[in-house]
């Protein structure tokens, strides 16, 4: 996550913590976002990813797409959350349509993007989680200054 301009830390102690992050960041998502969400298995992406739907108005239980590879939402703004898990290259994702989900009007959510890092737009906001020995998690987030500074605001 180098070279992006805003950088924000903060520490998650709860689930309901990690839920209204991703809810105070889902509030300034506009159409045409794109939030990649990067972390180990169990440690919070998918909660985080509710707490965005729960802010554009989206009521559906929110669950992991690892099998589907693509979960679609309607809400405030159209919303794909993505679990690329089980994609191996640029092409896979290509093949399921991710290219025209990732430039469109909706906001995208990518569990596990690394593997298209060379086609993510410039302002996407990169969302790190790791998990700490106290089972808190530590949020790195970085890349869309005006998604971040929401994050003062919400908090």
């Amino acid at each position: 996550m180098t070279g992006r301009t805003m950088q924000k830390t903060v520490v998650c102690r709860t689930a309901k913590d990690m839920e209204d992050l991703g809810r105070g960041i889902g509030c300034a998502c506009m159409p045409s976002d794109v939030i990649s969400l990067r972390g180990s298995l169990g440690a919070g992406k998918t909660v985080f990813a509710k707490g965005v739907a729960r802010s554009l108005g989206i009521r559906e239980a929110i669950v992991s797409p690892t099998f589907t590879l693509v979960q679609e939402y309607e809400g405030r703004l159209p919303m794909y959350h993505m679990d690329l898990y089980r994609i191996t290259s640029e092409d896979d994702f290509q093949m399921i349509g991710g290219e025209d989900m990732l430039y469109s009007d909706g906001l995208c959510i990518i569990e596990w993007s690394e593997i298209i890092d060379d086609i993510l737009p410039s302002e996407t906001l990169f969302v790190q989680i790791t998990v700490n020995d106290d089972q808190s998690r530590t949020v790195t987030l970085e890349g869309n200054d005006r998604l971040l500074e929401k994050i003062g605001e919400q908090r």
